[in-house]
């Protein structure tokens, strides 16, 4: 037997190029495979599964079906791969009533890695193509100002993680709908880990495949924190110190390879903006914001932590916008950027109009004041946004400070900022950071120059305000306690240490603490002009029984849906649609998913009905 070219369709995009016949299998040609139930089973599974855990059961088929043959010998794929994709997608294979495949038997066909075994996965993680190292004779705070394909920026952030490895680490938010990971790189004194009182940044880069700016900004932010952290950069140690900093630079991979196809210089408004399933994750989060304007005439009805509503998760959701909002309620996130590109200028909340059919019409948050205080801590730091010319990019909103509230630009629903405010702790701004949205490679080095400042200056903003810790008389912390703000309608609520972070421009104000059980205690606050770090505002709540107010603990206690597909939805795969009508469906001979079989005759994949 010898290495032939692979030649089967399911298989073209593994990676490696030869296979070896008869296969793990036995079937001897391609032809064999190609009527086979398992070949067939491979093809479709994209789509009974309703694209979760994909392309990672494909490619993991395809090792088995099309075996890796290097030199005229075969290697088996690696057990752990199998094992793992296993534990994730198992539940997957229940919820439509069908076995797992015998041909990935992990026992069976797969290997140890000490007998020299392949990860059939690897090129989902970037694990493949492998950057150039840079010229040996290069510094080793050397940033290349380049265009980064998904692999390359994985390995880049790898690297980056690896040199800084004492204060930083990457980590996966979850999959694209193409089974790209959502790579995060962190940069803490401990990281890994929330402290006690360290707020929580992120900025969210590329969301858009085809703006790609703000994708390498946060590459080489990534880089220079590291660097300059181990140069002893006094304004970056302090930052890092003191700041716990998530960098996603791409959130849109899928769309981004689209556009990269076009190349750099090409900056049409369509290819590669959208995902791989066409839709704008920029229009994919739920719209609180209309539930938040129905609220604000209510008395007494809170404009924060607004539940998802239950008809959200019936319509098209990417696994994407999954993932971002199961890491917002997995980290307590005070402050966020997304970066975007078309414009040179920076929107706040709300980005949808306060009237449906007003398209520009100014919508202000209960915390207007904050959120304009941050958007010109971004704008007034860079060059360009702050010069006075209106012969520039982003001159129209010169006259604005370069800053601008987002509905009264243009109004839309679904965003990811209004998102963050409504549901969350979190203040998001949006950040265009050019007129070009895949810019030429030498116009990139200038870029950076352009916004590293005003990158580390909003990052600063985090410790704008006050924060504390809430905890009872014995010293107890008390998750989920409210802090509110007399005069803005707008509270933010304990992490699971008790702590708090609450952004305020510098004022006088009365706050208060409160929590289901507790009394309620108020404290007058006054924050100095010019202060760089957040009061320290801790609260001591008594018990209090019994509740005084049905009201107040009722919308305490409901935070999140009764249903609410979010608390087991696994961010690596797409979660599926609920099916209607599922008990009469129990009562057939067959599972619905059987007819995509029905051209087999002989053959027919009896192993995937569960017995």
């Amino acid at each position: 037997a010898k290495c032939v070219d692979i030649a089967l369709s399911s298989c073209t995009d593994v990676a490696y190029t030869q296979m070896m016949y008869p296969n793990f299998l036995d079937q001897k040609s391609r032809e064999v495979i190609e009527y086979s139930s398992e070949y067939l089973l491979i093809s479709v599974i994209h789509n009974l599964l309703q694209g979760e855990c994909n392309p990672d059961l494909r490619l993991l088929g395809c090792s088995v079906l099309a075996p890796q043959c290097e030199k005229d010998k075969v290697i088996k794929p690696c057990r752990h791969a199998c094992e793992n994709l296993k534990k994730n997608c198992l539940p997957a294979f229940d919820a439509i009533d069908m076995a797992w495949p015998y041909f990935l038997d992990c026992d069976r066909f797969f290997v140890g890695e000490e007998e020299g075994c392949f990860d059939p996965l690897a090129k989902l993680r970037g694990e493949v193509d492998v950057e150039e190292d840079s010229p040996s004779d290069l510094p080793a705070t050397f940033i290349q100002f380049k265009h980064h394909s998904y692999s390359q920026m994985v390995s880049t952030l790898k690297k980056t993680a690896s040199k800084c490895s004492h204060i930083a680490t990457t980590y996966s938010i979850g999959r694209s709908f193409d089974g790209k990971d959502l790579f995060v790189i962190e940069f803490s004194t401990k990281p890994g880990h929330h402290e006690l009182l360290k707020p929580e940044f992120k900025y969210i880069g590329n969301m858009h495949g085809n703006e790609v700016v703000g994708k390498e900004l946060l590459i080489y932010l990534a880089q220079y924190l590291c660097s300059e952290y181990l140069l002893g950069n006094p304004r970056i140690q302090t930052l890092i110190n003191n700041t716990r900093i998530h960098l996603l630079p791409s959130l849109n991979p899928d769309g981004y390879e689209l556009a990269a196809e076009e190349g750099a210089g090409y900056n049409g408004w369509v290819i590669g903006r959208q995902t791989s399933q066409n839709l704008d994750l920029n229009r994919n989060f739920p719209d609180l914001t209309s539930e938040a304007y129905r609220r604000a005439g209510i008395r007494g009805a809170r404009l924060d932590h607004i539940p998802i509503p239950q008809s959200y998760w019936w319509g098209k959701v990417a696994p994407e916008t999954k993932a971002v909002m199961k890491w917002l309620r997995s980290i307590p996130f005070v402050l966020s950027a997304s970066l975007h590109g078309g414009e040179l200028v920076v929107t706040y909340p709300y980005d949808y109009s306060r009237h449906p059919m007003e398209e520009k019409m100014f919508s202000p948050t209960p915390d207007e004041k904050m959120f304009k205080m941050l958007a010109k801590a971004y704008a007034d730091a860079h060059p360009v946004i702050s010069d006075k010319s209106e012969l520039r990019c982003g001159g129209n909103f010169v006259k604005r400070g370069g800053i601008i509230n987002g509905a009264e630009w243009y109004s839309f629903t679904g965003g990811m900022a209004d998102f963050n405010y409504l549901h969350t702790n979190c203040f998001e701004v949006t950040v265009e950071v050019g007129c070009e949205k895949f810019p030429l490679e030498e116009e990139l080095f200038t870029i950076w120059h352009e916004n590293r400042d005003a990158l580390l200056n909003y990052m600063e903003m985090v410790h704008q305000g006050i924060k504390g810790i809430v905890s009872d008389k014995f010293g107890n912390p008390i998750k989920n306690a409210r802090i509110s703000v007399r005069g803005i309608q707008h509270d933010v609520t304990t992490a699971a240490d008790g702590d708090y972070w609450r952004l305020l421009p510098p004022g006088t104000y009365m706050v208060s603490a409160q929590a289901l059980g507790y009394s309620r205690v108020m404290k007058r606050v006054t924050l100095p002009n010019r202060t760089k770090r957040a009061g320290r505002v801790d609260f001591v709540l008594r018990p209090l029984e019994p509740w005084p107010n049905k009201l107040l603990r009722r919308s305490m206690e409901e935070t999140h849906d009764p249903y609410d597909p979010l608390e087991l939805f696994d961010p690596h795969t797409q979660h599926g649609q609920p099916e209607a009508g599922g008990g009469a469906e129990a009562g057939r001979e067959k599972p619905w998913w059987w007819s995509y079989f029905s051209s087999l005759d002989l053959h027919k994949p009896l192993w995937l009905l569960k017995q």
